[in-house]
Formats: structure tokens, sequence, C-alpha cells
């Protein structure tokens, strides 16, 4: 756990501390890992701080588009967290993941194996493992408490938030914003797969975006001179991790394996990476702008 003295812990996740700041929050992303919702005794070094700046450099990008949480990496945040911790707007946070993807794996190709759907959306025949979708579609998840997060269509959601139309601000802010970022990853090359986003409402009851923004947490990074369809592809993001995982022969049931040094080097060098090509800036001025 990541302990900020003198502050109220609110919640302690996987990955984060949240901390009550009286008028607004201190979230902290710590070095820990998780795969398949189980969190790895072994931690990545930087990789609070690269979650944490690739969050800003998202938020900052796209806050034409919707509203977001953010306040500071400087300002009321403690010298411990400096790097890994953001100041936050406090928000009353809607029950739904708001899953986008603009390309088909993971869970998505295993559905669509299935049923020829992604959370109930039909999509064309043929396509294979890794395919791009003939356009981004909206996804949504619950959110458990324990356990895994379980895929639901659109109207599931629209229950989960009790308002139709609130669920479909959801689902069309969630395609924009994963357009914009996919747009910017693409053009440094990378693409977005897919990617999560969470949302609550602002005390005016405006729908602001939340939590963290296509980090390699979140979402699934391709390099795209590397790209093709049919099988899975090498990524800059947790997914890496999630590979070397399963090939250890774990069933996915706590308590998860340490990980070697040499794929805990490799994966903060992936997330390195990641941050570098998005934000074209190097990841020593990020430690730079929030030590200062």
């Amino acid at each position: 756990m990541t302990a900020i003295s003198d502050l109220p812990l609110l919640a302690s996740g996987k990955v984060r501390e949240i901390y009550d700041l009286g008028d607004s929050l201190l979230m902290v992303a710590s070095d820990r890992i998780s795969t398949y919702d189980v969190v790895h005794p072994t931690p990545i070094p930087d990789k609070g701080s690269v979650l944490t700046g690739l969050s800003t450099f998202w938020f900052e990008l796209t806050g034409n588009l919707v509203a977001n949480h953010f306040i500071s990496v400087t300002d009321g945040v403690p010298t411990e967290a400096r790097g890994r911790g953001m100041v936050v707007r406090k928000l009353r946070m809607l029950p739904v993941e708001c899953v986008v993807r603009g390309y088909l794996s993971g869970s998505g190709w295993k559905d669509y194996q299935r049923t020829g759907a992604v959370s109930g959306i039909q999509l064309p025949e043929g396509l294979q493992e890794s395919s791009q979708l003939p356009e981004p579609i909206f996804t949504p998840s619950t959110k458990a408490e324990v356990g895994h997060d379980e895929a639901i269509d659109f109207d599931g959601a629209a229950d989960l938030v009790g308002d139709r139309g609130l669920a479909e601000r959801l689902r069309d802010v969630s395609l924009a914003v994963y357009q914009a970022a996919a747009d910017h990853a693409r053009a440094r090359g990378i693409i977005l797969a897919d990617t999560k986003f969470e949302f609550g409402l602002d005390d005016a009851g405006t729908l602001t975006l939340g939590d963290e923004v296509c980090t390699p947490d979140s979402s699934r990074f391709w390099p795209a001179d590397e790209y093709e369809a049919g099988r899975a592809q090498p990524s800059f993001d947790k997914q890496f991790v999630r590979d070397w995982a399963s090939s250890t022969g774990w069933d996915r049931n706590p308590p998860a394996p340490a990980i070697p040094d040499e794929i805990v080097a490799k994966t903060r060098e992936k997330y390195v990476e990641a941050y570098e090509r998005i934000t074209e800036h190097a990841f020593e001025d990020w430690q730079r702008r929030t030590q200062a």
C-alpha cells in the first residue's frame, strides 16, 4: 500500500489509493501490477508515475470533449506522492465500466467466436483475432466489487445507471474520447486497440471523466509497425505480464506468482516507451515537472 501520512484513506484498490483532501481527493497510483484481478507481489518500478503521467496527458488533450476531474499533479500533492499523485474533483461515480473496442481482442474476441457478436453488437462474419472493426463499438461491463467485471449490452448499462439518456451520453462520449486518443496514438505509431473509461457526475450533475484514461493498465496498446490480423499482438501494456503469467501454469487464483527480474525490467521499459511515444516527451521531463 502507498501510505501517505496524516491523510484519511478512503479507498485502496488493486493499483491505487484514494485520500480525502476535504473539497477534493488525492489519487495515488502505486507500482503494483495485477493480472486477472489478482495483484502480484512484485512491483514494476515507475509504473505508478507512468499511469499518472499518461492520464494527465489525456485529460489535457480531451478536455474539449468532456469535463474531467483533473485539478493538479503538484499543488496539494504531498512530497512522497509526487509523480504518482493527482488531485482530483470529487464525483458520484457511475456503476458501469465504459469499454470501447476498435479491434477484436481479449474477451471481445472470445465473445465473437462464440456468438458472432460482442456485447450484443452483431459484427461481420469472417473477422480474425485482432481484426480492426468497421467502426469502434461501445461494450460496457459491470464494476465488480470483488471478482471479475462482467460484459453487458447497452440495455444492461442503461439499467445500471438508471437513465437511458445518460447511458447514451456515456456511449457517445466514450466513443469520442477513444477516437481522439486512438487518432493521436496512431499518428505516433501506436494502435489503441481498446480501452475503458469511468465517469461520474459532479455536484451540478455534469457528466465528468474520472479515474485513469488510456493507460497501459486500462488499454491495449500495440506497435503499429508490427500489427498483423489473425494473431495476438505484441504490446506496450500489461498484456505482456498477462502472457507471462499464463505461461507459468498459474490458475489465476490468489496468490499471484512473483514476477522474474527480466519480466519486470521489460514491462517497465514497455510502459515508459508508451509514455514517451504518446506524449512526445522524455519520461524524465514528467518526473522533473512533478518534482518542481
